[in-house]
């Protein structure tokens, strides 16, 4: 942009300080740039005139004409409120206004006609439009676009009369006398290929639009370049980070063979082979691998997380398995501690409440690289732990730890980078993966082991309590455990929810012959795991548990679940929750408890649990619901670029933005070429600081 377009913008004629600091405050416009990018979110048709006769309850917002046949003021203070009467040959209409009464009284004059524009309300058996904007027809009202933009703004400059109306003519003045100062970063090669019009045109289009065609044109446009600007970051920054992080190649297989050959317990999937396989192939290239591995609940991630150690092991490095909380961490530990002593290498677990004595014994292990695999939490990353030559750090969870955290973990080494894979039970849908995780190698378990049998879910009402309690009876009678999982550890007075202490009273009043463990994240970890461990033995039959148990923790043996309040979890959280049962062979069940009073959004998340068992299908029903910003666990930085584009909605011009990205990075990756001298610029000029977690994981 040209330096006209960023003066700021209370230089603009009609703002001035004091609109201006609002302005700046309210919606972050600085300049007059920033404001030609504060795009409107939806087009009003001021085309079309109704009368007072077609008004119905389906009209959203309405134009009108007619005369003020009379106005009168009511009440004082607070109260105070003005009512005018509109009419048309139809019929008659109520305004009435609740703010600024003394100014619109003044602007009003009986017998005068009037454009009215707002929204109809029934009242009773009649309509009226409260706060309508209204204009006498004898000036230039309409001289704005017949498409009218409505603009994201608060109530505080619409006080201060800064409204959808006064920034459209903000816009208009702006077009009329900086159109030729817009510059266009895209190329014209990328403009050209992909049908595009130019910037100015988007612009124009989106302020001032004669067409439902121009609107759909500027809108393609802005969500494309948005889009296009992500990606083009993303694949660059992983070329850089093969060009800079040179990786050790991993190419021994020995261990991985006697393991395949000896001891793996069962057939891996066509999926787990195809994953194993792009593994290896980044750990023989030579450059560091960076890869994120999905797959959901039971797909067996942790085999091919073991058989990518033995490859790191064989080759003459250390290895490290970070888990986010104590209970997966010593589940992890002990699923894999039978495989390497069958084959020969040594594992550890470091965890929060490892001892002194072992912590020290663990630093000269790891130090003369006499320990081949430490398991354990966050306890990993702390300064104390040393590798002798960290080969593969996995995370498990990924979601669940910080970025700062990761990039600890990954900095072991002095001299080279280790190789990174980073696993999540989260499936994440395809255009939240190019966006979040374009940079990055994905790998996807698409495949169920053969055997396990999809879990039958069930949404039931408080009402039906006896009925469930018949079925956990039937389920323990028949061999198999329980969980009963709650929102809170204890009840709360502003939250009308089930706790866990008041549950596990229920419980044991309801199943007196039963044994019930409990488990919520204020134990200490030592009654944690003692609970936890009576449960795995089969020396209770019921668990009674906060969250705590939603990642990780195997129990073949329990077939039932119980989750109370499940309108107030997500659906990936519910996802996670019910692949805690369906891990045997015995077919297995999920019971959704609610109360009746569910909002729209919380019957859709049941409806989808009940309908499906599929992780993608659940992650993208959760990517609509909830926005990208949340779905993997924190706001992710890569999308503070879209302010238009919709990853939920527009993953056909996402797919053609990322391919014209690599098509322009194939022909010149430094972006060296006279052409794309705006677009390096436009790039130089972005917002930067922020610690990139993509070349983190």
């Amino acid at each position: 942009m040209n330096s006209d377009l960023q003066n700021p913008i209370e230089f603009l004629k009609g703002v001035g300080p004091q609109k201006g600091a609002l302005l700046n405050k309210e919606i972050a416009v600085f300049t007059f740039s920033d404001l030609l990018h504060h795009y409107p979110f939806r087009h009003e048709d001021r085309t079309k005139f109704y009368t007072i006769s077609e008004i119905n309850q389906f009209n959203t917002f309405i134009q009108l004409k007619g005369s003020i046949v009379s106005k009168k003021v009511i009440g004082e203070g607070r109260k105070k409120r003005l009512t005018c009467m509109l009419q048309d040959n139809t019929g008659k209409i109520e305004l009435v206004w609740f703010k600024g009464v003394d100014w619109v009284a003044k602007k009003i004059a009986i017998g005068k006609i009037y454009v009215v524009f707002g929204r109809p309300t029934l009242f009773g058996s009649t309509y009226n439009i409260a706060h309508p904007e209204i204009e006498p027809v004898n000036t230039k009202t309409a001289e704005g676009p017949a498409l009218m933009p409505v603009y994201s703004l608060t109530e505080k400059l619409k006080n201060k009369f800064l409204d959808s109306k006064a920034i459209t003519k903000l816009n208009l003045a702006l077009l009329k006398n900086c159109y030729q100062y817009i510059n266009d970063p895209l190329p014209v090669s990328v403009i050209k290929n992909y049908g595009l019009i130019s910037k100015r045109e988007a612009l124009k289009y989106l302020h001032a639009p004669r067409s439902l065609v121009e609107i759909e044109k500027a809108k393609y446009r802005i969500k494309f370049e948005e889009f296009f600007y992500i990606q083009l970051k993303l694949i660059r920054s992983k070329k850089i980070r093969l060009v800079k992080n040179s990786g050790v190649a991993l190419t021994n297989t020995s261990l991985l063979t006697t393991f395949y050959n000896e001891h793996l317990p069962f057939d891996l999937t066509g999926a787990q082979k195809r994953v194993t396989k792009e593994i290896y192939k980044d750990f023989k290239s030579g450059f560091q691998m960076n890869r994120l591995l999905q797959g959901d609940v039971g797909s067996g991630k942790t085999i091919v997380a073991f058989i990518s150690i033995l490859i790191a092991v064989s080759s003459g490095y250390q290895t490290a398995l970070m888990a986010p909380t104590e209970i997966l961490a010593t589940q992890h530990f002990h699923g894999l501690d039978a495989f390497a002593q069958r084959i020969g290498i040594k594992i550890a677990l470091l965890t929060g409440s490892t001892k002194k004595s072992e912590r020290k014994k663990l630093a000269q292990e790891l130090e003369s690289g006499s320990l081949n695999l430490l398991v354990g939490t966050h306890a990993l990353i702390e300064d104390t732990v040393v590798f002798k030559a960290l080969g593969l750090a996995i995370v498990d969870e990924q979601h669940k730890f910080g970025v700062a955290q990761r990039a600890k973990l990954w900095k072991k080494n002095k001299n080279f980078y280790p190789h990174i894979l980073v696993m999540t039970a989260t499936p994440i849908p395809r255009t939240l993966a190019m966006s979040l995780y374009g940079d990055l190698e994905i790998s996807t378990i698409d495949e169920l082991p053969k055997g396990r049998k999809p879990i039958i879910t069930m949404h039931k009402y408080d009402s039906h309590r006896l009925r469930v309690n018949g079925l956990i009876k039937q389920q323990v009678e028949e061999g198999r455990q329980i969980y009963i999982v709650y929102p809170l550890i204890e009840g709360s007075e502003k939250l009308d929810l089930k706790d866990l202490h008041d549950g596990y009273e229920s419980m044991r009043r309801a199943f007196p012959e039963y044994h019930i463990s409990i488990v919520h994240g204020k134990m200490k970890p030592a009654d944690k795991e003692f609970e936890m461990q009576r449960f795995v033995k089969g020396e209770t039959q019921i668990m009674v548990a906060t969250t705590v148990i939603e990642v990780g923790v195997n129990v073949p043996n329990a077939s039932f679940m119980v989750i109370e309040n499940a309108e107030r979890f997500g659906l990936a959280q519910l996802h996670q929750l019910r692949g805690r049962v369906g891990r045997g062979a015995d077919q297995s069940y999920c019971v959704l408890m609610s109360s009746f009073k569910l909002s729209k959004d919380g019957k859709i998340r049941l409806e989808t649990m009940v309908r499906s068992t599929d992780g993608f299908e659940i992650a993208d029903v959760d990517l609509k619901l909830r926005g990208p910003g949340d779905v993997s666990g924190t706001q992710q930085s890569g999308l503070a670029g879209l302010k238009m584009a919709d990853i939920t909605q527009d993953g056909a011009i996402l797919e053609q933005a990322r391919a014209a990205a690599k098509e322009l990075l194939e022909k010149d990756p430094h972006l060296a070429d006279p052409e794309h001298n705006k677009l390096l610029n436009y790039l130089l000029q972005q917002k930067t600081g922020q610690l990139k977690w993509e070349q983190i994981s």
